[in-house]
């Protein structure tokens, strides 16, 4: 059952030195079928930097950059966990792993599949449906 009511949530990496809060207006998360979402198992929820935190870990982060180079994965360079990047879809927002939230939230999600073996022909999709930092829904 999807949560309808705004809520504020911590999660972090395996190990714990990467923690963070962040504040969910919309209980909806994207599953990517790309080649590096598959390997990481990343169920996305995209922020704008406001609703954001990080709580501990900025000195451990690790970035990881492919292909374009715009989008920044983050991992802990201890565990190897990525709970958290700067999506190339919103460069300047957050995109939270669900999966790296405290507790059993993940029913609270509505989960939504997302085309990015085809990222080209289907991010206005996402891009329609997530607003970037600054923009508001049509």
């Amino acid at each position: 059952m999807t949560q309808e009511k705004p809520g504020t949530y911590e999660g972090g990496c395996h190990c714990g030195a990467v923690r963070f809060r962040v504040v969910v207006d919309k209980h909806e998360a994207d599953e990517c079928n790309c080649s590096i979402c598959k390997k990481k198992g990343f169920l996305h929820l995209i922020v704008p930097p406001e609703k954001f935190t990080l709580l501990s870990g900025d000195d451990v982060l690790t970035t990881y950059r492919f292909n374009t180079g715009v989008a920044k994965h983050l991992f802990c360079s201890i565990c190897g966990i990525h709970s958290f990047y700067r999506p190339r879809s919103h460069p300047n927002d957050y995109d939270v792993n669900v999966l790296c939230l405290d507790g059993n939230v993940l029913s609270k999600f509505r989960i939504i599949p997302f085309d990015g073996a085809n990222w080209e022909e289907n991010i206005e999709q996402l891009q329609s449906r997530v607003q970037p930092s600054g923009e508001t829904e049509q």
